[in-house]
């Protein structure tokens, strides 16, 4: 198993922790940017800075406003001084289509996810970029 699978899933698995930073009921999903072996920046699907900390409406629904995780992490680095360019991005679930976008726009050069979105269409978009795309389950074990 190479060193940059280990660092995969361990990266992942912080993720997943970084994920229940999230107040949204229906799904929590966290991110975290990495670049030259440190994280840069870091996210979780919820509201916009000054709004309540409430993802779903009475029907249960996602308020059309609630950030994913990948849109936060991207956008906390663009206030930092630190860059995206080359980095890989590490997050709990495939991007949607609009979050493949900003990936693509901020230079990010990997993805590595572990669990399926509903909608293939991001992870299609980041292909079609020349992203490198990587699955990981993180609850199978592998053998060292």
């Amino acid at each position: 198993m190479s060193k940059q699978f280990l660092l995969d899933r361990r990266y992942l698995r912080m993720a997943r922790i970084w994920a229940e930073n999230s107040y949204c009921r229906r799904r929590q999903v966290g991110a975290l940017l990495v670049k030259e072996g440190a994280i840069i920046s870091d996210g979780y699907n919820g509201t916009p800075s000054g709004f309540e900390n409430v993802c779903e409406d009475e029907e249960n629904r996602t308020k059309p406003y609630v950030l994913h995780a990948e849109a936060n992490a991207i956008t906390k680095v663009a206030k930092s001084n630190n860059s995206s360019q080359g980095a890989t991005l590490y997050v709990t679930s495939s991007p949607c289509i609009e979050c493949a976008k900003l990936i693509i726009q901020a230079g990010v050069r990997r993805v590595v996810y572990s669990e399926d979105y509903r909608s293939d269409d991001g992870l299609k978009l980041l292909r079609a970029a020349g992203i490198e795309v990587l699955l990981i389950d993180i609850n199978t074990s592998y053998e060292q």
